[in-house]
């Protein structure tokens, strides 16, 4: 039996699930489990509340336009546990729609204006903006890697989305683009870190073929619950999987 426990919060997995954002939670799962850590799961959706303090890791994954509309009308329900579980350095994982979600709004193809919570200052224009300077109507598709600037770590990962999302006040990319499009195929930014937020357009998932991130947010996690052990310490002696 672990001697130690996190909870983890899935929220819409039911709905937000399209390119199995879930393997992210099993990648975690895996880590953990060799250095004896038990991985709680709850699945959060329409409905149901957010519990900030009870969460030690949240996932939010992405999804087809339709589900995205249905699950911004509830989260908007969630939106002052949501932040203050965010304002206070609880690590969560936003990936394509959820990580549009966590902005202040997202543009669909149809041209149909979704709004987000807010929680984070990013927004998300469609492929058809005036503004655009590149790509212009075209999906941002294909293999991607990113260099994260904090750490030197590369990522590697498979992007498909139509948004452009445009980083605001107090964000910073989760990587510059060596390949790839990233966030708006304009500005070499993919993804955003705020806090203990990561919020990315990778798929693959990212947690699975990027072991080195998986590790760093789950010491994250371990570390604002017991910080007494030193996790980082514990992670390294694991061995890391990338793909």
């Amino acid at each position: 039996m672990a001697d130690y426990n996190i909870s983890v919060a899935h929220l819409y997995g039911d709905l937000m699930n399209t390119y199995g954002d879930y393997g992210n939670i099993i990648a975690l799962t895996y880590y953990a489990k060799q250095i004896d850590v038990n991985v709680n799961y709850h699945l959060v959706s329409l409905g149901d509340t957010f519990v900030d303090d009870t969460v030690d890791f949240a996932l939010l994954g992405g999804g087809q336009d339709y589900e995205e509309t249905i699950v911004a009308q509830d989260l908007v329900t969630k939106t002052e546990q949501l932040r203050r579980y965010i304002e206070n350095g609880g690590p969560l994982l936003a990936i394509c729609g959820g990580f549009q979600l966590l902005g202040h709004y997202m543009i669909m193809a149809d041209g149909t204006k979704v709004n987000g919570i807010g929680v984070m200052d990013h927004y998300t224009t469609n492929m058809y903006q005036d503004d655009l300077t590149v790509l212009k109507g075209k999906r941002l598709t294909g293999n991607i890697v990113i260099k994260n600037n904090d750490t030197g770590e590369t990522y590697h990962g498979f992007e498909n989305h139509q948004g452009r999302t445009f980083l605001g006040q107090g964000e910073r990319a989760l990587g510059t683009v060596i390949s790839g499009n990233g966030n708006n195929g304009m500005d070499n930014t993919e993804g955003v870190i705020y806090r203990n937020v990561y919020g990315s357009y990778f798929h693959g998932p990212i947690f699975t073929r990027n072991g080195n991130l998986a590790k760093r947010v789950l010491a994250t996690a371990l570390s604002r619950k017991y910080p007494d052990v030193d996790w980082h310490e514990k992670l390294t002696h694991i061995e890391t999987e990338t793909f």
